[in-house]
């Protein structure tokens, strides 16, 4: 090829004048707005996550008590467990037909109906309090270990802390 057929090199054109480079104030102020908006329409539904996962254990933690409680009564001539230093320990070893317990066998044969008692998620707490008032339905806390109020006569069991109660 020949010179008189080649292509002239490109020219690289100079930046008009008055061409912006970058945003104005304006611009840059609006798009934190717009975040912003977003942001305070989104976040509040996840600070309500929390207390939406201790509600949604609490009461799986108290179905899961409610139905050993009543399994444990029907292996037990009727009888429910009873608090033992704080705790249920019959729902969590091995007994026999009078609640005594001991070591999983033939003469203990029922049980253990949980491998540990669930914990009340508003406090961490596993401790068991009797109720205030058998056969009641209690409308406070009793004492101050939370975990669970529990009715030995009726084999009911509540959260013992102030916000099921508020």
């Amino acid at each position: 090829m020949s010179a008189a057929t080649s292509h002239p090199p490109r020219r690289i054109r100079p930046i008009a004048l008055g061409r912006r480079l970058g945003f104005t104030l304006i611009e840059v102020l609006l798009v934190v707005i717009i975040v912003a908006v977003l942001a305070g329409a989104i976040i509040p539904r996840f600070l309500g996550t929390a207390d939406d996962a201790k509600a949604s254990s609490l009461t799986h933690n108290l179905h899961v008590l409610e139905a050993q409680i009543e399994l444990y009564r029907s292996q037990h001539g009727n009888q429910y467990p009873t608090i033992q230093s704080n705790a249920l320990p019959q729902l969590a070893r091995a007994t026999n037909s009078s609640g005594e317990m001991g070591e999983s066998g033939v003469a203990y044969p029922f049980g253990p109906y949980v491998l540990e008692s669930p914990m009340n998620p508003y406090d961490g707490s596993k401790h068991v309090t009797a109720v205030a008032v058998a056969g009641q339905i209690p409308a406070s806390v009793v004492g101050t270990l939370g975990g669970w109020q529990y009715d030995e006569t009726t084999g009911a069991i509540w959260p013992n802390h102030a916000e099921h109660y508020q």
